[in-house]
């Protein structure tokens, strides 16, 4: 996935590719490689050149609230466009990935049962949030592993929502 994103005023060219827990990324054409696993809703654990940070996000009307080591920074896609006509589309995602719900809401609608074979880019769930019907869709082609929230279950930014094998 290709982003163009904008982080403490200045514009970055982002390239990314996730297997497992490994992330290849290209910032501004300058290879990068780093180990990230999620220990909470929207925490993550980030083993970089040696190196271990602590990082969570979250999510605002703004952008991307990052906070790591005290520091905040707010990371906008600047063509949020491009980023929603790419996502899911250009890179498939690879090993068990777990769906999280992007911003707090209600869960309006499950598009899919446990154990059903899904494809990539297709919708799992609809999480309703400020009166605004915003579709989940699957990362990667797979089975529907889990569901772990009901149709009227009030969800937070970052809860897990499903698991797709």
């Amino acid at each position: 996935m290709k982003l163009e994103i904008e982080i403490g005023g200045r514009r970055r060219s982002v390239e990314l590719e996730r297997e497992g827990a490994r992330v290849r990324c290209r910032i501004d054409g300058r290879a990068v490689e780093a180990d990230a696993v999620e220990v909470g809703p929207g925490a993550y654990s980030i083993l970089l050149g040696g190196q271990s940070f602590e990082v969570r996000g979250t999510p605002s009307h703004d952008g991307l609230h990052i906070d790591s080591a005290g520091r905040e920074f707010v990371a906008r896609v600047a063509d949020l466009r491009t980023w929603r006509g790419k996502h899911g589309a250009s890179v498939e995602a690879a090993g068990r990935q777990q769906i999280v719900a992007p911003m707090p809401g209600k869960v309006i609608r499950v598009l899919v049962q446990a154990g059903e074979k899904i494809e990539a880019g297709k919708g799992v769930l609809v999480v309703e949030a400020m009166k605004m019907q915003n579709e989940i869709r699957a990362p990667k082609s797979g089975t529907v592993e889990k569901l772990l929230v009901k149709e009227g279950q009030a969800v937070n930014a970052g809860e897990a929502l499903a698991v797709i094998i």
